[in-house]
């Protein structure tokens, strides 16, 4: 377990790469002009994605090229792309980051701590990009597994009444905001964040529902599964947005069940699938495989 104040991954074993993404309207020539981009530079190319979208009209691609092989820092591919991007239009969404520079997440909690204890536990093996801040929980049960990783806790309880629960929500974001994470995970935080968090976090606020979306949206998804008399049950990683449970969906997977099943049942069995898709959807969120337009979601696996 680490001691040092926040848990750290280990990317000195991992070959360091810039990553350049772009979405834009699509057009001929574009992959031309990003391969003549990345040649001229003398890029060494180890991943390279595309998608062209025939219903919205757009392309995506991911660029992964070897650091180590350019005599350009981050600042100068990016300024470089930058006017190669020009060519692409107003719309372009794009942007240039390095694989070095590891990402910093705030998690946010209740009292169900399986989520947590997977990520913590993948950071701890050095098996995870990124750094945990800090852990904010409306409960005290998870502090003492934050801690024992030598990541700091903030209790930030949750009245019943509107505005006391405005105001726990405002200490939240001034406790998130101060570390300007790369993602805010709400690892069964079970609260419902406001439209103006999920507009600052856009993006960033990471949810794990524990319902196969749009299937069971809102509160006791296993039960209502469970009333249905479904067969299979999941879990989806998707964007925080103002719509509830309705954000970009990320990641998803099932579990099979039977008749057999109570809704404790489903529970315990739906927790092995709610660690495993927010794990694979908070990595390809931080490494840049995901990029989204309107309510979808392209990723490059």
């Amino acid at each position: 377990m680490s001691n040092s104040p926040l848990a750290q991954p280990a990317l000195a074993t991992q070959e360091r790469q810039y990553i350049l993404t772009l979405g834009c309207p699509d057009s001929t020539g574009i992959v031309a002009k990003i391969s003549g981009f990345l040649s001229d530079i003398g890029a060494w190319i180890t991943e390279a994605h595309y998608f062209s979208d025939p219903e919205s009209g757009w392309f995506y691609t991911r660029q992964a090229v070897r650091a180590d092989e350019l005599d350009m820092t981050l600042e100068e591919v990016t300024a470089a792309f930058s006017q190669v991007v020009e060519q692409f239009g107003e719309q372009a969404r794009w942007r240039v980051t390095d694989s070095g520079a590891p990402n910093k997440a705030v998690i946010l909690v209740s009292k169900e701590g399986h989520c947590l204890q997977d990520l913590l536990g993948r950071v701890d093996q050095n098996d995870y990009p990124m750094e945990v801040a800090a852990v904010i929980g409306n409960h005290r049960d998870l502090e003492p597994l934050a801690r024992a990783h030598g990541i700091p806790f903030h209790h930030v309880p949750f009245p019943k009444d509107a505005i006391g629960k405005r105001r726990a929500f405002d200490e939240v974001a001034e406790l998130v905001n101060v570390h300007n994470p790369d993602a805010i995970v709400l690892a069964r935080f079970m609260q419902i964040l406001p439209p103006d968090l999920c507009e600052m976090w856009t993006g960033r606020a990471i949810n794990i529902h524990h319902s196969f979306l749009p299937s069971f949206m809102g509160a006791r998804p296993y039960h209502q599964a469970y009333q249905r008399g479904v067969k299979l049950i999941g879990a989806t990683c998707h964007y925080a947005t103002q719509d509830l449970d309705d954000g970009p969906i990320i990641e998803q997977d099932v579990i099979r069940v039977s008749h057999k099943d109570l809704p404790r049942d489903m529970q315990r069995e739906g927790r092995d699938a709610e660690k495993q898709v927010l794990a694979r959807g908070l990595r390809w969120h931080l490494e840049d495989r995901v990029q989204v337009h309107g309510n979808r979601t392209v990723v490059f696996e």
